[in-house]
């Protein structure tokens, strides 16, 4: 981005995020663009003359603020041609970072070791109802086991990404949580469109929002993606009904709340409006990558055009193992080991590192854990160092905010939670 006016513009409400001195507030402000993927990798920065001038410090405060990226290996000084930004811990880095002893950054199930599985061999696999594979809806067995009129998708990002490219056009504004899925955020960036923070739950502002964003989207996670806390999001649908507003419902994690039974879909408020999307990948396996879009007729028309654009088809054989897995795998026993892994992960936690708190999740996947009086990027890095894997909380924020947090996962089997929590406890002491 070599025009320091339009950098400024991006930097403006993020300098009053940080504190310290201003060097310190710059480099962190230019940190949180570049990790929320707001600045890509390979971005030119302006020069430290003109960058100052926009922002009003000294080129000296800013030749300090790029240094210090420089050290993090957020940037990179080139000989006669200026600074870059390099490879930053955005939410794709968490599945394409190199291997660590333990991984807790991705909300994800470690392995399908929990399935039951079905007697099928190849041929049977291969068999399809159209022959030649290219099912565009998907398999009708499948889509029947998941309430019928439903696309098929390859996963639920796929899902989120085909959503977007249907009802997105540069410019839109799309309401979203703060914290919120940061696989979300990236597709919406993508897509050109701007992500609006504001609290679902919160009916006034919600309406204020609405009437003063005029918003294309509202992207709404009913098992909230990272907390694992449950928003009361039927205000939510009922304004975005009467406002006309579209709502895309992230539903992957519904089925795994630990006390109550999944919550209502907002579609059963806003009918017309609604984009549903729901995936396998958290109760059966990521690696199936079988999601499933529902809506209204008329939308899910336009959604599985973007799907033949896309792809054509998802993985036939992938659907047809699906269905089978799906009739002999309830997602009940699944559900009692999470919360048995949550329970020890928590209570190693609270003996091992007893200055961390959360609030203890209603459902999914993960911890949302308070980092005291650290900065939780610089945690991860550490943690990397050290062999454990985390989430930094920046990368759920289209701010860059929540920088004293980071998502741990319970999915792992115990004794490898243990030894997370035995680095975490070392990375945390050479912090």
């Amino acid at each position: 981005m070599d025009d320091p006016n339009q950098l400024a513009a991006l930097l403006r409400d993020r300098l009053r995020l940080h504190e310290g001195p201003p060097s310190r507030r710059l480099a962190g402000a230019i940190a949180d663009l570049a990790e929320t993927g707001t600045l890509l990798p390979g971005t030119r920065l302006p020069s430290e003359r003109d960058l100052a001038a926009a922002v009003g410090m000294s080129r000296g405060t800013v030749a300090v603020a790029l240094n210090a990226l420089c050290e993090r290996g957020l940037c990179e000084r080139r000989q006669g041609s200026g600074t870059y930004l390099t490879a930053t811990a955005s939410f794709t880095g968490l599945l394409t970072s190199g291997p660590v002893l333990a991984d807790l950054s991705a909300s994800v199930v470690p392995d399908p070791s929990h399935l039951l599985l079905p007697p099928l061999d190849t041929a049977d696999l291969l068999r399809t109802p159209s022959g030649h594979g290219y099912d565009p809806q998907g398999d009708p067995r499948l889509r029947a086991l998941l309430g019928g009129d439903v696309l098929i998708t390859t996963g639920a990002q796929q899902g989120i990404d085909l959503a977007a490219r249907a009802l997105l056009r540069p410019g839109d504004r799309v309401l979203v949580g703060d914290p919120t899925y940061g696989g979300a955020l990236g597709v919406f960036l993508r897509a050109g469109a701007v992500a609006v923070p504001v609290d679902l739950s919160d009916e006034r502002a919600v309406a204020e929002a609405i009437r003063r964003h005029r918003p294309a989207l509202a992207f709404a996670v009913s098992v909230d993606n990272p907390t694992g806390a449950l928003p009361d999001l039927r205000p939510l649908a009922a304004l975005a009904a009467a406002g006309e507003v579209t709502l895309l419902e992230d539903r992957t994690l519904a089925s795994l709340v630990f006390e109550d039974g999944p919550p209502t879909p907002l579609a059963e408020i806003h009918p017309y409006g609604t984009v549903t999307v729901g995936s396998l990948s958290k109760v059966l396996w990521g690696g199936l990558r079988v999601g499933w879009l529902r809506a209204a007729p008329p939308l899910l028309a336009r959604l599985a055009e973007q799907k033949l654009d896309a792809d054509l088809a998802s993985s036939a054989v992938s659907q047809r193992l699906a269905a089978e897995l799906l009739e002999r795998n309830p997602v009940e026993p699944w559900l009692a080991e999470l919360a048995r892994r949550r329970d020890h992960l928590s209570a190693a936690l609270a003996t091992a590192l007893p200055e961390w708190d959360w609030t203890p999740p209603a459902g999914g996947l993960s911890l949302w854990v308070r980092l005291p009086g650290t900065d939780a990027t610089h945690f991860a890095d550490i943690a990397r160092e050290h062999g454990v894997a985390v989430a930094p909380g920046p990368m759920f924020s289209p701010d860059g905010r929540h920088r004293d947090r980071i998502r741990i996962s319970f999915a792992l089997p115990p004794t490898l939670l243990d030894q997370a929590v035995s680095l975490l406890t070392r990375a945390w002491s050479a912090r």
